[in-house]
């Protein structure tokens, strides 16, 4: 077999011209070393940036037009300003205006640049109109500016506050993926009602702070679905699966009680195959019987307060809803690859589509009204939080991208790059890199529109979260770009303007009132982890990846983790923490013929790495009595040290892996499978693998005794005797 040839790099001047437009050329994967890519790569990211960099004559050309371009505006699109005392300026791009004081401070630079006697006309969100950008109320203005030379130019002009606040105290939650948690009231998966019983619960009898679920964004039909809540057809939208159908009033005065009690038998059987027997969540199973009741529900007419309440929702969520519920509709008829419907209905704005959404106006109306409905059940379901004293509450989860096929890719042409899909490039853990199907935002569209898109998302999701998880949080940075039938290792990084992404996001969680945590796991560029803790981003420590990477290599003590993230000891993608320090997870990938190495040289690797973090954990006295006279178990009791630890850093926030506290040993998901495993079809079970319901939960012995580590506010005498001070106070509910 022939070697691949060497894939060509960039010359000079396709350089200089993929610079200009945020496209890089190369790339650091680690300290003193640097990739060139390969010019294809750089050419079709270009292309998809509408700049034809096909050969050398089109790259002079698209050379000397950018220089220009750049020479002779007056402002770039989007311009930030921080309010406060706050003159760091970082990101750059399209909208790089610099930073400065829109509350009477310095000038964003952008401004200060503009010829002398240029005069300006500001808009303001707030629709005032001013004559100067100083002293702006936070807010995403329009600005327009009129050179002495009678050049014009037109920008948005991100006012945000400096940061963000820092969550009151410290606090410790709970970690679970929603669709796993069944409760005896469930029609097959976990659902808003089990959500809200869930923080009820752990507010008032816990103390817990918060409850993270995984993201709860519409899915793409498909025969079977994707189970992935990763990759949505909607991050804006939710989706109706996860309603509990009795807890919407209408279904109370379905006019057929027969075919009522038939629905509760058949939720009944689908609770019990998950519950009873064994089966895997089946996520169209639950849908097929869910929309059926919905479809009845929709027949029921509104109260004159509850249809006054959902015109208002039409009104507030616009055009957008429009083109979600419209992309429903169609995709009942055409099915859910929008590329293969006719072709006048592949475009939203068509004459085509405008028509096709008057025909299936009932169909439109009724995906309408069910993304009302699941935006109310989760706003209960914060507001049960909230109720039940947690200051933060539901912590929800933005997925990095959407699916190629579905409703944002749809609606949202315009700001998508076609052909290209984000991934990462190849690392010490994945030689191939990756390609995870998701077209990502043009950063030039999204400057030009004042990041709207972005905007609107957030603000749509802070409606009910006391928190945002943002998943891949460097993607506000920069995304790697993989061309369409290419391999990931032909991918190039593109960068966005962090400082805009990072002011609209500041923005936006401010008006809000809530937490913004980013998962910045994995290979995360120089400086990036620093730009987002000084914007209020709080980030994500996982124990068995807090090593002195710089120094020894050995496990971080306590009083050397940073304070301003969510510590935990596991996540979805990882093994649960039962599984870790038993090794099950090692013998779990051999049985799926997953590891790369032989067995012994695994486990032996497993046992090294879990036996330096109990040495740890036992010379800091968290490691306590282990079986007999009815203590907890070993393995009990090193889960239990394992959270100690956590509680002995300064983290503002700590995050129990629900199914930790019943010794289940299944990962929810096992990356680098898809059908050899059940990724996100598992409920939550424990050590045998018996599926524990939320009422068996909420009695377990073993999960009290865990909470109870967190709760205990009196550090260990071993600890103090080593000088481990950090974070000896216990959270606070």
């Amino acid at each position: 077999m022939t070697a691949p040839r060497p894939a060509t790099p960039p010359d000079e001047e396709l350089t200089r011209l993929a610079a200009l437009h945020g496209v890089a050329s190369s790339y650091s994967p680690s300290p003193g070393r640097t990739v060139t890519t390969s010019a294809t790569a750089v050419i079709r990211a270009l292309a998809a940036l509408g700049v034809d960099a096909s050969g050398p004559r089109a790259v002079r050309a698209a050379l000397a037009a950018r220089e220009r371009e750049l020479d002779e505006r007056l402002l770039p699109p989007t311009v930030v300003s921080w309010t406060g005392n706050d003159s760091d300026s970082r990101g750059g791009g399209e909208g790089d205006g610099g930073s400065g004081d829109g509350g009477g401070g310095a000038v964003p630079a952008a401004f200060a640049a503009l010829p002398p006697g240029t005069r300006l006309l500001v808009e303001t969100e707030q629709g005032e109109t001013h004559a100067s950008v100083e002293g702006l109320p936070p807010g995403v203005h329009r600005v327009t500016a009129t050179a002495p030379d009678g050049r014009t130019a037109r920008a948005h002009l991100i006012v945000a506050p400096p940061r963000l606040p820092t969550p009151a105290g410290r606090m410790y939650g709970l970690l679970v993926q929603l669709y796993s948690l069944l409760s005896e009231r469930s029609w097959g998966m976990g659902d808003l009602g089990d959500l809200a019983e869930l923080a009820g619960w752990a507010g008032r009898a816990l103390g817990a702070g918060f409850v993270q679920v995984n993201p709860l964004h519409a899915a793409v039909p498909g025969a079977p679905t994707d189970p992935s809540p990763y990759r949505p057809s909607s991050r804006r939208f939710p989706d109706p699966v996860h309603l509990r159908v009795e807890d919407v009033p209408e279904f109370a005065h379905v006019a057929d009680p027969e075919l009522v009690r038939t629905l509760r038998e058949r939720a009944g059987r689908l609770r019990e195959t998950v519950l009873d027997k064994g089966a895997l969540i089946d996520r169209d199973a639950v849908w097929e019987l869910k929309r059926e009741a919905l479809e009845r529900v929709a027949g029921v007419p509104l109260g004159p307060g509850r249809h006054a309440a959902y015109r208002d929702f039409l009104a507030e969520e616009g055009r957008a809803l429009e083109d979600h519920a419209t992309w429903c509709a169609l995709a009942e008829v055409h099915g859910s690859d929008w590329h293969r419907w006719p072709e006048g209905l592949r475009d939203p704005r068509s004459a085509d589509t405008v028509r096709a959404r008057g025909e299936l106006m009932d169909r439109v109306d009724f995906w309408s009204r069910l993304a009302w409905l699941t935006d109310a059940q989760l706003t209960a379901a914060q507001r049960a939080a909230r109720e039940a004293g947690m200051p933060v509450g539901i912590v929800h989860d933005l997925a990095v991208g959407v699916h190629p096929v579905g409703a944002d890719a749809w609606a949202q042409q315009e700001y998508l790059a076609a052909g290209m899909s984000v991934g990462a490039p190849p690392d010490a853990f994945n030689a191939r890199g990756q390609d995870w199907g998701l077209p990502p935002w043009r950063p030039d569209r999204l400057a030009e529109s004042g990041y709207a898109p972005f905007r609107r998302l957030l603000r749509a999701l802070f409606r009910y979260a006391g928190a945002l998880r943002i998943d891949h949080v460097m993607g506000l940075f920069r995304l790697w770009w993989v061309p369409q039938g290419e391999p990931p290792t032909e991918g190039t990084y593109v960068r966005y303007d962090a400082e805009a992404m990072l002011a609209v996001l500041v923005l936006e969680a401010s008006r809000a009132g809530a937490v913004v945590i980013g998962e910045d796991l994995g290979t995360v560029e120089p400086g990036v982890r620093e730009a987002l803790r000084d914007r209020g981003v709080l980030g994500t420590s996982v124990l068995w990846f807090e090593r002195d990477w710089e120094g020894d290599g050995r496990p971080l003590p306590p009083d050397r983790w940073r304070a301003d993230c969510l510590a935990t000891a596991t996540t979805h993608d990882l093994p649960s923490t039962a599984a870790r320090l038993t090794g099950d997870h090692v013998e779990l990938r051999d049985r799926l013929g997953l590891l790369t190495r032989p067995l012994e040289e695994e486990r032996a690797e497993n046992a090294a790495d879990t036996g330096e973090w109990l040495d740890l954990l036992a010379r800091l006295g968290l490691l306590r009595g282990t079986g007999g006279g009815g203590g907890p178990s070993a393995e009990e009791a090193e889960v239990q040290a394992v959270h100690r630890f956590l509680l002995r850093t300064p983290a503002r926030m700590i995050g129990v892996w629900l199914p930790d506290g019943v010794g289940d040993r299944r990962p929810q998901n096992l990356p680098g499978t898809w059908d050899q495993y059940p990724n996100w079809r598992l409920p939550i079970a424990d050590a045998e693998g018996r599926p524990v319901t939320l009422e068996e939960l909420v009695a377990s012995p073993r999960l009290h005794a865990l909470i109870n580590v967190l709760r205990d506010t009196d550090p260990p005498a071993a600890s103090r005797a080593t000088g481990d001070g950090a974070g000896a106070d216990g959270p606070s509910g």
